[in-house]
Order: structure tokens, then sequence, then C-alpha cells
């Protein structure tokens, strides 16, 4: 287990070593108008303050879960961090919080996701100050609380745990595009067609490069979920990611 942190902490350390141009991640810095920078971020910081509590109160309880829940951050920063140019003053890009959010829970995936952005923002120039709280309510509230609903739903039916996993990381990547089109509608609504016609056309320039990256990152999600089982199955127990057929 300290073996594929120390590989996710490495791969973490390269971005800072050897920076990439910066191109805008995310929504980028200053592109939303004062009013919706402000809403959002209301809007958002209820989540991170039930984040913060259900952190504390999972690590302690158990104290062992500290690694898995570093884990699940370093991975949520090397995905996101994994950029391309799209709509302008955005990027697409995998956003890694299917897996934190399977594992400890959408609220719990509010408070890494916002510091993985905090980071981003202050140390690779990705995404920005007065963007932060839309860039963490599509990426650290909206993915993960539809990665954790479709994996709980689709274990309900006994969904093997793999199609769980990868519809799970998937679709949360593909919901923080579509809450992100929402915002950038919301705040450049189209002259002719208003909130609607403008998410439509973002949505529509988002999803050239989102859906075969949502792809690629449930597939890589998998993987890593099925080198836990192995290495990790008495935490994952205790988080209650695995269902009974699977512990057994």
């Amino acid at each position: 287990m300290k073996g594929y942190l120390t590989a996710f902490l490495a791969m973490l350390g390269s971005y800072f070593i050897f920076p990439d141009n910066a191109y805008a991640m995310h929504i980028m810095e200053g592109f939303l108008p004062v009013k919706w920078s402000i809403i959002w971020s209301v809007i958002t910081l209820p989540f991170i303050i039930v984040g913060l509590w259900s952190i504390q109160k999972k690590v302690s309880n158990s104290p062992s879960l500290k690694m898995l829940l570093g884990l699940a951050g370093a991975f949520a920063f090397v995905l996101s961090a994994l950029k391309l140019p799209s709509v302008a003053g955005s990027c697409s890009h995998p956003t890694g919080v299917g897996l934190g959010a399977i594992l400890f829970g959408p609220f719990a995936m509010s408070v890494l996701g916002v510091i993985v952005l905090l980071f981003q923002a202050l140390l690779l120039a990705h995404g920005g100050l007065t963007t932060l709280g839309a860039n963490t309510f599509s990426m650290a509230v909206a993915g993960p609380f539809v990665s954790y609903g479709i994996f709980k739903l689709l274990q309900k039916f006994g969904t093997p745990l793999w199609i769980c996993v990868f519809m799970a990381a998937a679709l949360g990547d593909l919901a923080t595009y579509l809450t992100t089109s929402f915002q950038l509608a919301l705040a450049f609504p189209s002259e002719t067609g208003g909130v609607l016609a403008s998410m439509y056309k973002f949505a529509a320039v988002f999803a050239v490069t989102q859906l075969p990256l949502a792809i690629s990152e449930g597939l890589l999600t998998v993987l890593v979920m099925n080198v836990l089982t192995v290495h990790s199955k008495s935490e994952l127990e205790e988080l209650s990611a695995l269902t009974r057929e699977v512990k057994a």
C-alpha cells in the first residue's frame, strides 16, 4: 500500500519539478463575473464543512484510513492535472474524484477536491482563486455525488464490482462537465436561446474531449480498485466499499 502511495506522490512531485504550460484548467481565474464567483462559493461552503466533519469522524475511528485518504487525494490531483484545452476559459481533464467518493463518500471528497484545486490554482496556475467555488462545486461536489449515487445504486442490484466502479467514475466525470457547462451557461447565456441554448453549446464542445477521457478514467479507476481489493481489503470492508459477495 505504501508503495502505491509513494508512486502517486512521485508523479505529483513531477508536476512541481517539471511544470507544464498552463492553459487555464477548469474555469480559469477571472473568467466568471464576480456575482457568480460569490454565489458558487457560498453554495459550496456547506459541503466542505460537512466533509470536514465526515473525514474527522472516519479517521478518528480508524487512523489506519489516513493512508487510503491520502491515496484518494493524490489520485484526484494527478488525474485532474492531465488537461486538454477545451471551451474558452476552461479545459477538459479526468477528475479522479470517483475513487475517493466510492471509498469515503461524496462529502469527504468535497474537502479533498477543494485542496486539490487550491494547490493547482496557487502552484500550477490552473483554475484560480476567484473561480475556486465554481470549480469545487463542479468537480468536488457534483461529480462525487453522482459517482457515489451510481456506485451504491448498482451495488444494490448486485452488479459486479468492476462495472460499479467503472460507471461511477465515468459518469461522475461527465457530471462534472455538465455542471461546468451549466455554470458557464448561467454566467454567459445565449442572446437568442438563453441559458439552455448556451449550455447545449458548451456541453457539445466539452463532449468531444470528455467522453473518451471519462471512459479512460473509468478504466483506470477499476485498475486501482482491483489493486486495493488485494492489498487493502480490510480497509475497503470497513468503508463499506465492498459488497457481501466480494467480501466473501
